[in-house]
Order: structure tokens, then sequence, then C-alpha cells
């Protein structure tokens, strides 16, 4: 544990969603579940051969990712894709969440902490979620022209070294808090770098739970 953060600091507490609070990647998922399973399959088709450039170290991650948004997320009504997110929260909540998750959201709640969720799923899938849990939400934003989605990102993905930006673009500086945070994957350990309280697959079974390579800022 580093230093605390300064005497009388707020507390900031900011949980990773997919893998942390969830039990597996939610957003796959809620695109099977908002397409349905033959169109899903069939766009699926389509990143074939992304797939096999990223396992093959020719394509990033976030290109990946961006390839994906844009195979599903081009020329669809933002209000649908609310409306199916909405649906998608509702039926996968009690399969979905980790308890322990869910209680520990509840106790930084109740301690009277700051709390957002902090992702790199898109913001307009897991806002139902957030309102649920009843705490902010920070995750990858989706450009909208007109109401439709374009099949872009606004900015860039929420994940790695952008989500400590993204916290400190509506937070400010985060020396100025006491910073807690919670994460289990590559894209979260900036973000744990960062805190003061850091804790690593904290909800993950002992055997799973090993110990982050993180860096000082």
């Amino acid at each position: 544990m580093l230093e605390a953060g300064p005497v009388g600091a707020k507390v900031l507490s900011v949980f990773d969603f997919d893998g942390t609070l969830t039990r597996h990647d939610s957003f796959v998922p809620f695109l099977k579940f908002a397409f349905g399973k033959q169109e899903f399959n069939r766009r699926m088709l389509k990143l074939a051969l992304p797939g096999v450039r990223f396992l093959l170290r020719q394509m990033s991650r976030d290109e990946l990712k961006a390839q994906l948004i844009r195979t599903f997320m081009t020329g669809v009504d933002k209000a649908w894709v609310q409306q199916k997110a909405e649906e998608y929260c509702k039926a996968s909540w009690n399969k979905l969440m980790r308890p322990a998750g869910l209680q520990s959201v509840a106790d930084e709640i109740g301690s009277g902490a700051e709390v957002t969720l902090c992702s790199a799923s898109p913001a307009i899938v897991l806002q139902p979620f957030a309102d649920r849990l009843g705490i902010k939400l920070i995750g990858t934003e989706l450009e909208v022209v007109d109401g439709v989605l374009s099949g872009r990102l606004t900015g860039n993905n929420c994940r790695c070294e952008n989500k400590v930006l993204r916290l400190e673009a509506i937070y400010g500086d985060l020396a100025e808090y006491r910073l807690r945070a919670w994460g289990d994957t590559r894209g979260d350990r900036e973000l744990l770098a960062a805190a003061q309280d850091a804790h690593w697959r904290h909800f993950h079974s002992a055997k799973r739970r090993g110990k982050p390579k993180l860096k000082a800022r």
C-alpha cells in the first residue's frame, strides 16, 4: 500500500466492471442478447480474420475492439441500444454479478465514498448497471450522430492509462483523494498503480488472484 493520501481527503472508490464485479465479460454476451443468436453469429464471422490477426499480434486489442464495434454498432439507433441494455441488465443481473462485488460497492457507498465504475465496455451498455448500483459511470463512449451510432468511438478505449486520464478529467488531481481501486486485468494496472488502496482480483478465488506487476506513476 502506498501513502494514504492527504489527511481528511475524500475517498474515491473505483471499480472495474467486467471480470471484477461480474463473473465474465458483459459486452459480447450483450451483443448476442441484443441481436439474437443468428444475426450475432453472422456478424461475428466478419471478425474471423481480425481475430486471427490479433492472435498473431498483427492487430492491437484496441484495434480489434474498434472493429467489433464497427461491425455491430454502425447505423444502429441509440434508443434501441439503450432499451436492449435495460433488458439485458434485468435478464442477466443475477447470473452475471458477483455477490461479493455487489456487497463491496454497497459498503463503499455506505462509507460515504465517491463511487464509480471505470470500464472499457461501452458506457451506453453499462448505464443500467450503474443506475441499479446507484453509482457513477465512466466507460468507453460511442459516437452518436443524429440519434444513430456511427460505429466509431468518441475518444479512446477506456483501458490502461486512459482509465486514469478519464478519472482525472472528471475528478481532477487524483492525489487530492484517497483512491481505492478494484480490477482484474492488464487494462486495470495503471489504475491500480495510481491507487493508495489497490485490490487485484479481490473477488476471485485465492488460486486465481496472483499478483499484478504494477509500475509506479
